[in-house]
């Protein structure tokens, strides 16, 4: 297996533990599994995951709150329905309560 195919996987497996109702973003994803500036490279992970069903890519969002990979899914608006289907309040792409919503798994997953 590759570097990258093994750091994606390290990315969609802490991914999958983000719970309903929940989001984080690709900078504290990079940060948890060590390497602190690859939020880019967690942002191109989460983009290739779009296939599988399993990675909830849909909880991922930039270090603001706001759908930056929007553009990746099905349809425009199909990030903000499922999050909104969750609980999340989304205007305008932008989460809002985005610190209420946060899951660090920096903090959660010791």
């Amino acid at each position: 297996m590759s570097q990258r195919s093994s750091f994606f996987q390290d990315v969609y497996d802490v991914v999958k533990l983000i719970p309903k109702g929940r989001v984080t973003s690709y900078g504290a994803i990079g940060k948890y599994l060590g390497m602190t500036s690859s939020a880019r490279m967690v942002g191109w992970a989460m983009n290739a995951s779009h296939h599988n069903r399993e990675v909830p890519a849909h909880r991922v969002v930039n270090r603001s709150g706001v759908l930056t990979g929007k553009h990746f899914f099905d349809r425009p608006n199909r990030m903000q329905e499922l999050l909104i289907a969750e609980g999340i309040e989304v205007i305008d792409d932008q989460i809002q309560h985005f610190e209420a919503v946060f899951w660090d798994p920096s903090e959660v997953l010791l």
